[in-house]
């Protein structure tokens, strides 16, 4: 199963890191330069938690802690 947030729908996304060689124009040099880039991924951050659900049964579930916080949860 993915890493998804089963409430709010917060997924990984993609990125990148970008490498630069050189000093800085504002530091007296020429100026930076890309060297590299190489993709990444940023992931949520999930927590797998017991959530109580609405007909009164428990169920674990991949939950961001952005929607703990904002109480759109409950934990048991």
């Amino acid at each position: 199963m993915a890493r998804i947030c089963a409430i709010t729908g917060k997924r990984p996304v993609k990125g990148s890191i970008i490498n630069r060689k050189g000093q800085s124009k504002k530091s007296g040099g020429i100026g930076t330069h890309v060297t590299s880039i190489t993709s990444r991924l940023f992931r949520p951050n999930l927590q797998w938690i017991r959530v109580r659900m609405p007909n009164g049964g428990t169920k674990r579930m991949w939950v961001s802690v952005k929607a703990i916080k904002a109480g759109l949860v409950e934990k048991v």
